[in-house]
């Protein structure tokens, strides 16, 4: 019989809006913050934790090449246990669980923290000639940030390859800017209710005397309209429907939860909130990244044996407003039923991190509507699409 997987303790860092609060604080201790916390919440010692893995997409400052060991060395786990660190694009937190489920699966670990970070207000500029000199001329600074956000292959930016989609479906500017304005009605609500305070954990920032506790999302924009974002220029063209208001948001942060062989769990102590019931991963067009929620999402509930009607809730990334007006007609899922608390257009989007804040949000929705199965998934640069499929365990 297969190990049973199951999640829990989950907590992360505010969202910091891009150049702000986090921008002087290093990647690695945004991790470091969010993984203690996840522990702390599981009751756990350092001592039960075997496995860690940490999902990054942009390693900014000098030990990022080894986020996952800096993390666990950082926050005391015992010295002989491993680290991983995964990328897998706008999809890399949720393929961090992922990717520690599977560890357990093939018996090579019982309880292990998995979450990511990105700080990319601390992305740098390179000098491709610096190493070997340049005899003479200006010499040019790339921007590694503007690598993350361009195709590989045709080097189109994110935002026109969501153009590519918005036009071949004839999703229109409208029907964009009202899902982006319901996505920050309902960021705002749930800030209001407390329902993401659940998730956070206050941190300190800043320097010497001058730190500051950074308590809540930086990035929501509650106070605006549907007239202020039909106001916006596109961004990607001059005739095109993708603008700042109706794409996801630059953001820093981690997050992080526990992934655990249920009777490991139990034997610790640890109150799982969640049954990590199966994924799904699957190659897309990459002129047409944003189309792959929905063959991930059709590829997983074949593999369950569910329907869209057996799914309680639906947590779909918003990259852009388009990647969800898609999923939404393609797969018929219903707005009442998906990204309840808002997304990745009013919360911010740091890729390493995403697919834990969705999975946490949809575990907290499950828990308090006593719903059985929520589903999280996201697109992803270069052409992917992945979903996980959860079941509630605390109904």
């Amino acid at each position: 019989m297969s190990p049973e997987i199951v999640i829990g303790a989950p907590a992360r860092t505010p969202f910091a809006d891009f150049g702000k609060s986090f921008r002087d604080t290093p990647l690695t201790d945004l991790a470091v913050h969010a993984a203690r916390a996840s522990l702390e919440r599981s009751g756990l010692q350092c001592a039960d934790i075997d496995h860690l893995v940490f999902a990054n997409t942009v390693p900014v400052d000098h030990d990022s090449l080894f986020g996952a060991r800096v993390v666990s060395v950082a926050m005391g786990l015992p010295e002989d246990v491993a680290a991983l660190t995964v990328s897998r694009g706008c999809g890399a937190g949720l393929q961090a669980m992922v990717s520690a489920a599977e560890q357990i699966l093939s018996r090579h670990s019982l309880i292990a923290l998995a979450g990511g970070a990105e700080n990319y207000s601390r992305a740098p500029f390179v000098l491709r000639s610096g190493r070997w000199g340049h005899k003479r001329g200006d010499q040019n600074l790339q921007d590694l940030l503007e690598n993350t956000y361009r195709d590989p292959f045709s080097r189109e930016t994110m935002g026109e390859t969501a153009e590519n989609l918005a036009r071949a479906g004839g999703y229109t500017r409208e029907a964009m800017d009202e899902w982006a304005c319901m996505s920050q009605q309902r960021a705002k609500s749930c800030m209001e209710s407390g329902f993401l305070a659940r998730q956070i954990a206050p941190i300190e920032v800043g320097a010497g005397r001058q730190r500051r506790s950074v308590v809540t999302d930086e990035f929501p924009r509650p106070d605006i309209t549907l007239e202020r974002l039909r106001q916006l220029r596109p961004s990607f063209a001059d005739d095109g429907t993708v603008t700042a208001g109706n794409a996801s948001g630059v953001a820093d942060g981690a997050a992080f939860v526990v992934v655990a062989e249920a009777g490991a769990a139990r034997a610790r102590g640890l109150q799982a909130q969640a049954r990590l019931v199966d994924w799904a991963t699957v190659g897309v067009p990459p002129s047409m990244m944003g189309i792959g929620p929905v063959p991930a999402v059709r590829k997983l509930l074949a593999r369950t044996g569910l329907t869209v009607p057996d799914v309680d809730y639906f947590e779909v990334n918003e990259a852009f407003a388009v990647v969800n007006l898609h999923a939404e007609r393609e797969l018929g899922l219903p707005r009442e039923r998906t990204n309840l608390y808002g997304g990745g257009i009013s919360i911010g989007h740091p890729p390493g991190a995403t697919g834990v804040r969705m999975t946490m949000t949809a575990m907290h929705h499950l828990q308090d509507t006593r719903g059985r199965y929520g589903l999280v998934t996201l697109c992803i640069g270069a052409g992917q699409g992945i979903a996980m499929l959860i079941e509630n365990l605390q109904r």
